[in-house]
């Protein structure tokens, strides 16, 4: 099963020699992103650093900067092994015979751990050390300043948690988080996001907002953080399902949410209606800085942690970053829920360099004229696909990992004059490009092999493409030794 908590996780790194302690004094105002890129671009060990200037609290960094690191901590061999099980839990076919309503059975016993199980506060770690009122002082925890235009210093791997006023369904989301001073908090929550629909509906409701930040959870949690699911999915129920073990929660002190029982820190506070400051510039994922715009401003009230804390953080900025594992844990994860909603998907694939969000990569056995510009506009109406701004549509015989085989075939079975569509939706809040914000042009180029039902009518019709041929590869893949090459 997935670790349980941050630490457990660390020892194994160290001992397997893919955690590096770093004991020299370091600063977090842009010495440890500088450090902290180098290494990650470089694929190196996860990071423990010791001795962070102004704290004195350990900071855990490039934790999840590879992909093994990543699937280590959540247990898995490959991403393709979670993607498997969801997979079968979404297929209720009728079980048939014995073995078919012994293998139905078994799905459900598999989910009778998934859902999250409260402890006592006496039981919980991150509730050894109560701070409140006064004792709060965020300075003591370590916010990185990574790039020299950011607007102030940032907790860049802080879960909020939140719930809905009205339904009371929870949320927990990964938002970047400004320190505007000992007690406040800026809360980046973007206009597509759920806990930005839950402050709003408490603002129009004239209630205050309950919200707790938790750092350094276990592995799963942090993974469900980033995961796109639907408002109504528990983030919890999937974190126990990804880690195999139901994850154990704590009551805050003062606010009525649940928090992870073996997190490092937690922060909790209450957003009053209407509370905003200036939030940002700060270089985003995007590898662009994104503007200063006014955000919520959250007053922390407690901090509970453990006695021994440490903190875990991320860089952010120009991709390859720790993002990228992650983003390919959620494209493989959510393989067969895409399915589910485009059933003509064969394969897909978000490509790091588009910032997953950008560019979406997606093959189809092509069964009728204009199957592709169909499957375009399926992927757009898909939950947060609905943000991507190019899709590519390729034949089921093309790799979609494969970006030069992509390439070649957008690039040379595009008619641009009839194989371009271009649209107008919504675009991420961190998108620079758009001519406004929040909506803008999308490009969508059908690379499939082309029918003369759609219009293709040059003498001899679609050309074969140019492969080996099979009795001298054969051949060739035989006598290689006897080349001496």
């Amino acid at each position: 099963m997935a670790y349980d908590d941050l630490r457990s996780l660390l020892r194994a790194l160290e001992r397997e020699g893919d955690l590096k302690r770093v004991k020299a004094e370091v600063d977090p105002y842009l010495e440890v992103g500088e450090i902290v890129d180098r290494v990650q671009k470089a694929g190196g060990p996860a990071l423990l650093f010791e001795n962070v200037k102004g704290s004195s609290m350990p900071l855990a960094m490039n934790v999840f900067g590879t992909d093994r690191r990543l699937l280590k901590a959540l247990d898995l061999k490959s991403y393709g092994e979670i993607s498997e099980k969801i997979g079968g839990l979404l297929r209720p076919e009728l079980p048939h015979g014995f073995v078919g309503v012994r293998e139905a059975f078994g799905k459900l016993g598999a989910m009778a751990h998934v859902p999250p199980k409260k402890v006592k506060s006496g039981d919980a770690p991150v509730q050894e050390v109560v701070l409140t009122g006064d004792d709060v002082d965020l300075d003591q925890l370590p916010a990185l300043f990574t790039w020299p235009q950011d607007g102030g210093s940032f907790f860049n791997l802080g879960l909020t948690h939140t719930k809905d006023p009205e339904t009371g369904i929870r949320n927990l989301g990964l938002y970047r988080l400004q320190r505007h001073d000992k007690r406040t908090i800026g809360m980046h929550w973007q206009i597509h996001k759920d806990s930005r629909n839950h402050y709003q509906v408490a603002a129009r409701k004239g209630e205050r907002l309950p919200v707790a930040i938790a750092f350094g959870c276990p592995p799963a949690v942090t993974y469900a953080s980033t995961a796109p699911l639907p408002g109504d999915i528990d983030e919890y129920l999937f974190a126990g399902f990804v880690a195999g073990r139901r994850i154990e929660m704590v009551d805050c002190k003062t606010v009525p949410l649940q928090v992870p029982a073996n997190a490092e820190v937690v922060l909790e506070g209450w957003l009053e209606p209407g509370e905003m400051l200036p939030e940002g510039p700060f270089g985003d994922h995007t590898g662009f800085y994104t503007p200063q715009e006014p955000f919520p401003a959250l007053t922390i009230d407690c901090v509970t942690m453990r006695k021994r804390p440490l903190l875990q953080s991320i860089v952010v900025g120009r991709p390859p970053t720790e993002d990228g594992p992650l983003g390919r844990a959620t494209e493989r994860f959510f393989l067969p829920l895409l399915k589910i909603i485009v059933p003509d998907i064969v394969d897909y694939h978000l490509p790091e360099s588009g910032g997953f969000h950008n560019c979406a990569i997606v093959s189809i056995d092509k069964k009728y004229p204009k199957h592709a510009q169909k499957v375009m506009h399926a992927v757009w109406g898909a939950h947060m696909m609905s943000l991507t701004k190019l899709i590519v549509v390729v034949d089921s015989d093309c790799d979609v990992h494969d970006l030069h085989e992509v390439a070649w075939r957008a690039l040379g079975n595009t008619d641009y004059a009839r194989d371009l569509s271009i649209v107008e939706g919504p675009v991420d809040h961190l998108d620079h490009a758009s001519y406004q914000q929040f909506w803008g042009g999308k490009a969508g180029i059908d690379a499939t092999k082309k029918w003369p039902e759609e219009g293709y009518t040059r003498d001899g019709g679609w050309p074969d493409m140019v492969l080996p041929d099979p009795d001298t590869a054969a051949k060739v893949d035989r006598r290689w030794k006897e080349y001496g090459l």
